[in-house]
């Protein structure tokens, strides 16, 4: 285990029915897969059917969102298409949707593509008392991670500008080790010059990222570190090898409270598709 942290036990919490003034109501979304044709399958799932139905259920059976957090991985084939798709269904959210880049997305076409109504692709977001900040950690043609000087730098301005606000920092690589050694090998690789910019703020609270198709919790200095699942396939924990999961695609909510407070928990579909292929070694 990664110094300084402590494992979580992830009880099935459920949303606050009423929120305290001040409150924010966020859902994360993250590693879709979509691709240009709307029939493009990945571990036997059609990516935008199970991106749709998690939609749905996010509709259905949660509280309106205040902003919805698309962190990565949203379209496999990176396609102009698939992009256009996605930002018309995010529509149905009724709340702004902010993205940020994963290792299959290409950012200059989501941020080309996204850039309009309600989606973005910003770097910071401030609401409520809180600060929200979006980290592009891709390396062009690479599936691990790294920020660079400039992702780093917008990380520190973002914290030295808001010091009065929580803070909710946002990538899609994990900076710590999730126990998978197959997925460690896709992590963020200069895990500590992050963890150095948010060891000098106070105001960090959270740490929130996709990739790991999965659901890890751990504190770390206090500040809760959040891996979450796919709206697709997910992977099974604590597996050195490739291993699919027969759990459901879901999504994540947060509740960002007045006092710097982070309640969260998952949200799944009701059964896997039954076309889920377990026999799959790699994508």
């Amino acid at each position: 285990m990664t110094q300084n942290t402590v494992s979580l036990r992830t009880a099935q919490v459920k949303p606050s029915r009423l929120m305290p003034d001040g409150g924010l109501r966020v859902l994360q979304i993250s590693d879709c897969h979509v691709y240009a044709d709307p029939g493009g399958c990945l571990g036997g799932l059609n990516t935008q059917n199970t991106f749709d139905d998690v939609l749905k259920l996010a509709k259905t059976s949660l509280e309106p969102a205040d902003l919805v957090l698309a962190t990565g991985d949203l379209v496999h084939d990176a396609s102009a298409a698939g992009y256009e798709r996605l930002r018309d269904r995010f529509g149905m959210l009724g709340a702004p949707v902010f993205c940020l880049p994963g290792n299959h997305d290409r950012p200059e076409i989501m941020s080309n593509c996204m850039n309009s109504g309600r989606v973005s692709a910003p770097k910071t977001v401030t609401q409520n008392g809180w600060l929200i900040v979006l980290l592009n950690s891709t390396i062009p043609g690479e599936e691990g991670g790294h920020l660079d000087d400039t992702d780093l730098a917008t990380l520190e301005q973002g914290l030295s500008e808001h010091p009065h606000h929580h803070a909710l920092v946002c990538l899609h690589h994990h900076p710590i080790p999730v126990g998978s050694a197959w997925m460690d090998t896709m992590a963020l690789n200069n895990p500590d010059e992050f963890f150095q910019v948010l060891d000098r703020h106070s105001s960090v609270r959270g740490v929130l990222w996709g990739h790991i198709h999965q659901v890890f919790e751990q504190v770390r200095k206090g500040v809760r570190l959040m891996g979450s699942p796919s709206t697709c396939i997910q992977f099974t924990p604590n597996q050195d090898d490739f291993c699919i999961d027969r759990q459901a695609p879901g999504l994540r909510w947060l509740e960002l409270l007045p006092d710097g407070v982070i309640r969260s928990g998952v949200e799944r579909l009701a059964t896997t598709p039954v076309e889920l292929n377990l026999r799959l070694r790699g994508y």
